[in-house]
């Protein structure tokens, strides 16, 4: 095992309409979806495929059971389509849709941290098209999105991360090994956030937007009582084979290196955790008041109480996850390692070692940081305090996407962020899938036949061909088939889908 595996990322997007808080955030997220499928160009027009729902079970819990439906809350309920609510797949691979009141976009499956990061960027290219689209229409007022998690005023909405995992790993030891990890995991990765609390009632900076909206260990909701370890068991693969552990505590990151550290970091974790080799016990007591405190203070000084009686910084925790990991890939690979893996574990040492000595030496890599540091500028420059309007204002356009206004952006374009995927192959991302997973299929099937297709999930295409009386399903369980090398050639010889399948079901026959 390497950092290599199918993974992605969902991130749910803020958005307002200047001057009129109370337009409808569901109605204008639907405005947003409907203004980028309705684009012009057959390279960013979405297709007329509906969203297949049939394989998807949101209430089914990994930890064995099945959650009775009458006492799910209704925002659980993903698998019940509503057909007022703008949901449309992309020849990149993604869904973009509307998701409580929020427009997601939801990337294609990738096989690498850099490739994640590629796609979930090409999201944030995606949202600005739609940006600029809504600003000459009548009645829109003006939709700007934010890539953030939380209004300030106590609203917070989710970057959802997703890795493929094989079946047979025990969840209680997922369960054991994750939560230590991603209670100190935020001081590589949090966004950074004016305001301690949910609601922001109290003055001063954190390291994570999402933290304070976390108030159980494990659990099934997503919305409600958040846990840190979510249970949902949807594998969108074969279900005898797989899981996919679905990670609802990260933030959304506009920082490459951050990204590249969140999706590789955990990936490295999680291999350890298959392969049985973490065994050091780094349990912590009472984990959700200590994900809180640890957000709280941007200093790293605060301890975190191990159940073994040790007490760690967040960074000094981390360390014995990286050491754990690189003794673990030397008498797997005795130091040939391949170039993902490779880059993760030495930004990863960077990183840790800056923070150790000063996190502001992070300030290029790391959103939280860069955020401060601006953040402190200002303060020193007019003598602001947290409680200040200007810094939320602040903080709310750090991640506007569009670049002329968004303060994040604004410092790229001034080289004062580290950019690892250049904006070449992040615009390439947004009409193309990658080729290396089922992705690939898909995309090219809703790019060549979008007008015989009916329906598309992760793990499905429908086609509507003419003179078949039903519906054809073509299933996609495998998510590491469908792959350019595996379907390319056949794709670009088939004039229809009709002859598609034709040509798939002689060779499965």
């Amino acid at each position: 095992m390497s950092v290599r595996r199918v993974m992605g990322i969902e991130t749910e997007y803020g958005i307002s309409v200047p001057g009129d808080p109370t337009a409808n955030p569901m109605l204008l997220s639907g405005y947003v979806v409907n203004a980028y499928a309705s684009a012009g160009s057959s390279g960013t027009r979405a297709t007329k495929a509906s969203w297949d729902y049939e394989d998807e079970a949101p209430l089914r819990d990994a930890r064995g059971f099945e959650m009775n439906r009458q006492l799910a809350d209704a925002s659980q309920l993903t698998d019940e389509e509503d057909p007022t609510l703008a949901n449309v797949v992309l020849t990149n691979g993604a869904r973009l849709y509307v998701d409580h009141a929020h427009p997601e976009y939801s990337s294609p499956e990738v096989t690498s941290p850099r490739d994640a990061i590629r796609w979930d960027r090409a999201g944030e290219r995606i949202m600005l098209e739609a940006v600029r689209r809504l600003a000459p229409v009548r009645g829109t007022g003006g939709v700007n999105l934010y890539k953030n998690n939380t209004d300030g005023k106590g609203a917070s909405y989710g970057t959802h991360e997703n890795y493929l995992m094989r079946l047979e790993t025990p969840f209680a030891e997922i369960v054991r090994h994750l939560v230590p990890f991603f209670v100190a995991r935020q001081v590589m990765c949090g966004a950074g956030r004016v305001g301690i609390g949910q609601d922001s009632s109290t003055t001063g900076f954190q390291i994570s937007q999402r933290a304070d909206f976390f108030e159980v260990e494990v659990g099934l909701e997503t919305t409600l009582k958040r846990p840190i370890i979510n249970t949902r068991d949807e594998p969108h693969a074969v279900a005898d084979l797989y899981r996919r552990l679905h990670v609802i505590i990260g933030d959304a990151n506009l920082c490459d290196v951050a990204n590249l550290l969140k999706m590789g970091t955990t990936s490295l974790v999680l291999a350890m955790i298959e392969d049985r080799a973490l065994t050091a016990d780094l349990v912590v007591n009472k984990p959700v008041s200590t994900l809180h405190a640890v957000s709280h203070d941007p200093s790293l000084k605060t301890l975190i109480e191990l159940r073994d009686g040790r007490n760690v910084t967040a960074v000094e925790l981390l360390w014995l996850y990286h050491e754990q990991v690189s003794r673990w890939l030397d008498s797997r690979y005795a130091g040939e390692l391949d170039a993902d893996t490779a880059e993760v574990m030495q930004r990863w040492e960077s990183v840790l070692a800056r923070l150790e000595r000063d996190p502001m030496e992070c300030a290029r890599e790391l959103d939280w940081v860069a955020k401060l540091a601006l953040m402190q500028g200002y303060r020193d420059r007019d003598g602001l305090e947290w409680s200040d309007h200007r810094l939320r204002a602040i903080d709310i356009q750090w991640s506007d996407v569009r670049p002329e206004k968004g303060l994040f952006h604004r410092l790229q374009q001034r080289g004062r962020i580290e950019t690892l995927v250049p904006e070449e192959a992040v615009g390439h991302a947004v009409t193309h899938p990658p080729e290396d997973t089922r992705a690939y299929f898909r995309g090219r099937c809703l790019e060549k036949y979008a007008d015989q297709i009916a329906a598309a999930s992760w793990d499905s295409l429908i086609f509507d061909l003419p003179g078949h009386t039903s519906l054809q399903r073509v299933p996609m369980l495998e998510p590491l088939r469908g792959t350019r090398a595996a379907v390319g050639a056949l794709i670009d010889r088939s004039e229809d889908a009709t002859a598609l399948l034709r040509e798939l079901a002689a060779a499965s026959g």
